[in-house]
């Protein structure tokens, strides 16, 4: 399995195809549903950000409570469909990747391929393997959404499939 670092850099997302495993290492964000609509707002409103979205890498996903002696707890992914709104101006400010599970929407396809991003899927169900993981993971921003707020986190070796590349080859359209 092929092994990349985070942040990714343009020659890896240009590199990587539809249906390819790899073990990602680094640091990304994670954000749900609620997180995403706060940016999106702050965006419009030429706000400042809480974080840096370029060339960040957002994983989709809530951790549950840390269990004692843990970094984090079970994090598995969740569905991506419900980024799909805020993903296309995501991409417009920067940022490289996406991490979840499931289908896409035509426009996400289109402003990954148009901004030369990449959605990765990894395992659902799986959420106490993933945590293992994640070797580090620190509060960033929205502390008041609990397990949706926006937290650091440092990936190793953290198995992903790439679903939709920088090409605009989808997985779930093959």
């Amino acid at each position: 399995m092929r092994k990349i670092e985070l942040p990714l850099k343009e020659d890896d997302i240009l590199s990587l195809k539809v249906g390819e495993w790899v073990e990602l290492s680094g640091p990304c964000y994670s954000a749900r549903d609620s997180a995403h609509k706060r940016i999106f707002e702050a965006l419009e409103k030429g706000e400042r950000l809480p974080i840096n979205l370029k060339g960040s890498t957002i994983y989709y996903m809530g951790p549950t409570p840390t269990p004692p002696g843990r970094v984090i707890g079970s994090c598995g992914p969740t569905t991506s469909k419900r980024m799909d709104p805020f993903t296309p101006r995501f991409l417009s400010f920067g940022v490289k990747g996406f991490i979840g599970k499931g289908k896409r929407g035509k426009e996400v396809r289109e402003a990954i391929e148009k901004f030369k991003g990449i959605y990765f899927v990894t395992i659902g169900g799986a959420g106490a393997y993933l945590s293992e993981k994640i070797k580090d993971m620190k509060l960033v921003a929205y502390e008041d959404l609990g397990p949706e707020a926006i937290y650091y986190l440092e990936l190793y070796r953290f198995p992903v499939m790439v679903a939709i590349d920088s090409y605009g080859e989808d997985f779930f359209n093959k």
